[in-house]
């Protein structure tokens, strides 16, 4: 069960099993920097932060536009209500998921904060240890049939429990040593009927690794192996 804090200008939902009473600093880059609390950012400026708090390691997620929007508001949405914020629903979608037993990271809080007309949002997660992207896998060679197979059954396993992902692709994909695979990033992602529309997420996947792996060869195989394993 989530917890509401109201902070200045927003509010923060938080899971009180994993962080008590979070405070807005936990969300501020310059904050958390100066507690050498920052191990590592990726992501145009700084978009994402991996944490080490107290032993625990998180990841900090700041929703950022994409595409054309980008240049002209890059992290400011309409505000509709609160529960409609980007961050809100996010982590209600994950706390769902993972109560469903899908492979989705741990939420641990997300805020808002207003302006007049739009909010900006953040969102952290628990950090998923010793895994690496599909993408990172198909250009180094690593993509055996094997791991196509069971990235093809995972998201089997999300696409009949309805769920849309709404940017799939090879960077949210993330596998182990072991070959378990979890999904990252389900920001405007929703549970729906099952439906053509699972075609066209795997449709995304492909052109994103076909986009993010212009020099790799051969993954093409391993995709079909993918989606014999999710029509199975």
């Amino acid at each position: 069960m989530f917890e509401r804090q109201r902070i200045d200008r927003g509010a923060i939902l938080y899971d009180p099993r994993r962080v008590r009473e979070p405070g807005p600093a936990l969300f501020e880059p310059d904050a958390l920097r100066a507690q050498g609390t920052v191990a590592e950012a990726r992501g145009g400026r700084g978009s994402i932060l991996f944490l080490e708090i107290g032993g625990r390691r998180w990841v900090l997620r700041r929703y950022l536009r994409g595409g054309m929007a980008m240049h002209v508001v890059r992290d400011r949405y309409l505000w509709l209500g609160e529960e409609r914020t980007r961050s809100f629903r996010e982590m209600r979608l994950l706390g769902e998921l993972g109560r469903r037993g899908l492979p989705v990271p741990v939420p641990v809080a997300a805020r808002y904060r207003r302006g007049l007309l739009s909010y900006r949002a953040e969102l952290i997660t628990e950090r998923l240890a010793g895994v690496e992207s599909l993408s990172a896998l198909v250009a180094t060679g690593r993509m055996d049939d094997a791991r196509w197979a069971a990235v093809g059954r995972c998201l089997r396993r999300f696409h009949d429990a309805g769920v849309q992902h709404a940017d799939l692709n090879s960077d949210n994909i993330q596998l182990d040593e072991a070959g378990e695979v979890w999904v990252l990033d389900f920001d405007r992602g929703r549970i729906r009927e099952p439906g053509h529309w699972r075609q066209r997420v795997l449709n995304r996947l492909a052109r994103s690794i076909a986009k993010r792996n212009p020099g790799a060869t051969g993954w093409q195989a391993g995709f079909a192996v993918l989606r014999l394993a999710h029509d199975a």
